[in-house]
């Protein structure tokens, strides 16, 4: 692999931050930090504040976890939502995602991630805990499981179900209109729309998990 020879350690140092971003190599950086080198510095300057002031002033609300600029985000301060289902996400792209299908009217329970061992991400590195508390005090009465189609969202699925089937709601998981293995944002919008609205009970003894 060639290594870039820069003519400025800030230019060098500008690219090695750029490749910091996932998915972002050192060619992908450099035409980036060149392209910011030919704006306007004021657009410059008011891309590094947005940055800035997103690291600093960005809030994680306290109901959902979901990323919101107040303390309560605007989801679950929304009066018409439907406030007696939870649909319990990996991550705040899968809000976005089943949001942009425009199909799921409740509200929302980010966790976080979901359980790997593997990566050292155990049940009580998320908000699963915070799941559990919810239901009773706001009347739950549906927990939709929409987290990916995976082996570990397979296992987060079961760790949650056996947390609150004592509660008594209704426990459903996402049709399998996303294949297996698929990752919940990178589904198209119908396809997570319908898997949304034909969901099903959760049973583990089944096989639905």
């Amino acid at each position: 692999m060639n290594t870039i020879q820069y003519p400025s350690k800030l230019l060098k140092n500008a690219v090695l931050s750029f490749t910091e971003l996932p998915g972002i190599g050192q060619k992908t950086a450099l035409r980036l930090v060149l392209h910011l080198l030919r704006q306007p510095r004021e657009n410059v300057e008011n891309f590094g504040h947005a940055i800035v002031t997103l690291r600093s002033e960005i809030k994680y609300c306290k109901k959902c976890h979901n990323i919101s600029d107040t303390e309560i985000c605007d989801i679950c301060s929304n009066k018409q939502r439907q406030t007696d289902i939870l649909c319990v996400v990996e991550n705040v792209q899968d809000v976005m995602a089943i949001e942009n299908t425009q199909q799921y009217k409740g509200l929302y329970h980010v966790l976080g991630g979901v359980i790997s061992p593997m990566d050292g991400i155990s049940p009580g590195s998320l908000e699963i805990e915070s799941l559990a508390k919810r239901i009773l005090p706001e009347n739950i009465r549906e927990v939709i499981l929409a987290l990916s189609t995976t082996m570990e969202g397979d296992t987060t699925n079961f760790y949650i179900y056996k947390k609150i089937a004592h509660l008594g709601i209704k426990i459903t998981t996402i049709a399998r209109g996303i294949a297996v293995g698929d990752e919940l944002e990178y589904a198209d919008e119908i396809t997570l729309g319908r898997s949304i609205l034909n969901r099903i009970d959760f049973n583990f003894n089944k096989g639905n998990f």
